[in-house]
């Protein structure tokens, strides 16, 4: 009876590492420790896909989304106000979502008119609040498309079939994405850096939201 529960949970035993390490990254600022949330995400999910004997072609997605962002973290925390560190993170984290709209859209589809609603509340944010506060063209064009990915990703992520809890565990992880970087604008190009407390557990979290989902489908 333990052998089999054991069988059936320990990859969600495993992920405790994730939030271990995410907590860990909030009380230092080594890098290690902040790749962990993704990093963790990424061994579960290759342990998911090599315990199979056919391999799942859509979890690839998430795994390029993950190391994709463990990449653009690095741009972003050592930007140092650099506009093209920002910029060049901004594209990495782009690329993350192209893997997370592409695993959604395998699962489901698009729930349009879920994403028009999102889309037509976020492009009145950036061209009432954002865009003039953003002097630089390169990037206020890279924050611009990467709006639009967002809303997409989000909206795809809403039409995803099948079990209750693992689309609602992904969609929470999207959701949580969307909201540490709508934060990140809010901060970086609007002052308020009163809310830089909410960025980091929100984009570990989403990390490991995601991974969830994915243990959650396996073990059905």
């Amino acid at each position: 009876m333990k052998d089999n529960w054991f069988k059936n949970n320990w990859l969600y035993l495993l992920l405790l590492f994730a939030v271990i390490s995410a907590i860990m990254a909030l009380n230092t600022s080594d890098f290690f420790y902040k790749s962990g949330s993704a990093g963790v995400g990424i061994l579960i999910i290759l342990i998911i896909n090599f315990r199979k004997t056919k391999q799942p072609n859509d979890t690839w997605m998430i795994i390029g989304a993950f190391i994709f962002s463990i990449v653009g973290d690095w741009f972003m925390s050592n930007k140092l106000g650099d506009t093209m560190m920002f910029s060049k993170g901004i594209a990495l984290f782009f690329i993350a979502h192209l893997g997370y709209l592409g695993f959604a859209l395998v699962n489901g589809k698009i729930k349009w008119r879920f994403t028009l609603i999102i889309l037509i509340a976020y492009l009145l944010f950036f061209f009432l609040l954002l865009s003039p506060s953003i002097d630089d063209k390169i990037l206020r064009y890279a924050g611009l498309i990467y709006l639009l990915i967002s809303c997409l990703t989000f909206g795809s992520s809403m039409g995803i079939k099948g079990d209750t809890v693992f689309k609602w565990a992904y969609i929470f992880g999207i959701f949580l994405i969307v909201f540490s970087d709508t934060i990140i604008a809010l901060t970086e190009f609007l002052g308020y850096t009163e809310l830089d407390f909410i960025i980091l557990p929100t984009y570990y979290l989403a990390h490991i939201s995601i991974t969830y989902s994915l243990i959650r489908r396996e073990n059905l």
